[in-house]
């Protein structure tokens, strides 16, 4: 297996992804001074509240300081209404049909990997780099892969499975083979802005003031529900099933005192979330869709698998095909719940992934 060096291709135009953090504010400056011709581009992405650090105005800002620190071109390019239809559009949709989205991914999807590429070669670039934590390899064959970062606590592996061969081709990875902390000491000599810039949080368009349910009040019917057991006894409520997700326990209004209990199911349609304990959560198999590979389809029994981007990983098995797909768990586990990511590995690389539902 070989490393792709992160700035390989000396001199070549790289347009640099830069959120108005220090991970893209690092990955311009190793290119740069690596000799690459460097242009930084922030998306504008969300023009309402944001107290993220990801899509305010001021982290649009803060990445033209740092280009100017830098000596690097910087352009806005504002994909307000794409953002709304991929990525925020979705969101709601999947709340309103009890699932649990992950508009992270759908960012990478849509936006950062997809429009903006397209942006870059309609503009000559062949390369655009991130800021991501996280690596590319190439196996023997020429492929490439995505591969966890050195710096484990800060891996985004995960939410880069989409990627395929053409993507992987034409992106760099500057700072995947740097810890945090290193970044952080390197935008400090520099004396950029973001060197001490907290890392952004959640999900960029909910505010921590607000939250989550006054964002989807203002845009879909909440709908107070019933919960009930196994059997189909009533035992609580909740104020909005929409905002329940499968594993939840808080948030429940259960009589009675006793064991734990989870939410196991969510039926929008009837207004009813389902309880049960622990053991009524475990699984065998989860049912995936939108599934798709970095190469040629992953086989064999050495696939291991991540529902969330620092969950432990577990060994399975992926069945089925071309458009229903069975994840099996070597041993029981919770459920995932739908919407959620799938990320499949072999070792420390991302070799595919796919949605719950």
């Amino acid at each position: 297996m070989t490393a792709v060096t992160s700035i390989e291709r000396i001199g070549s135009p790289v347009m640099v992804a830069m959120s108005g953090g220090v991970d893209s504010s690092v990955a311009a400056a190793l290119l740069r001074d690596a000799g690459h011709e460097v242009v930084g581009v922030t998306l504008r992405l969300w023009g309402g509240d944001s107290d993220s650090g990801c899509c305010a105005v001021s982290d649009v800002d803060d990445a033209r300081r740092v280009a100017d620190a830098l000596g690097i071109e910087h352009h806005v390019f504002n994909l307000g209404d794409d953002f709304e239809r991929d990525v925020v559009g979705p969101y709601v949709a999947d709340h309103a049909a009890g699932r649990t989205p992950n508009p992270c991914v759908e960012c990478n999807r849509h936006l950062k990997f997809h429009r903006l590429w397209h942006r870059a070669a309609a503009l000559g670039f062949d390369r655009i780099a991130t800021g991501h934590h996280a690596r590319i390899v190439e196996r023997p064959d020429g492929t490439r892969r995505i591969a966890r970062a050195v710096d484990p606590g800060k891996d985004q592996s995960y939410v880069l499975y989409m990627l395929g061969q053409a993507q992987l081709a034409s992106l760099l990875l500057p700072i995947g083979d740097l810890t945090k902390d290193v970044v952080r000491s390197h935008a400090s000599v520099l004396g950029l802005r973001t060197a001490d810039k907290p890392d952004s949080q959640d999900v960029c368009f909910i505010t921590r003031e607000h939250g989550r349910e006054d964002f989807l009040r203002r845009r879909i019917p909440l709908t107070p529900g019933r919960v009930v057991d196994g059997s189909g006894a009533e035992v609580g409520s909740v104020e909005a099933v929409e905002l329940v997700t499968i594993g939840q326990r808080r948030g429940m209004a259960l009589g009675g005192s006793g064991a734990p209990r989870y939410a196991v199911d969510v039926d929008v349609s009837t207004a009813t979330v389902t309880v049960g304990s622990a053991n009524d959560l475990l699984v065998d198999e989860t049912p995936v869709e939108k599934l798709v590979w970095t190469g040629d389809r992953a086989a064999g029994s050495d696939l291991i698998a991540q529902t969330s981007a620092h969950g432990m990983p577990e060994s399975v098995e992926v069945v089925g095909g071309p458009d229903q797909w069975l994840v099996r768990w070597e041993r029981p586990r919770r459920r995932v719940a739908p919407g959620q990511s799938v990320v499949f590995y072999e070792g420390d690389e991302v070799v595919g992934g796919a949605m719950a539902c």
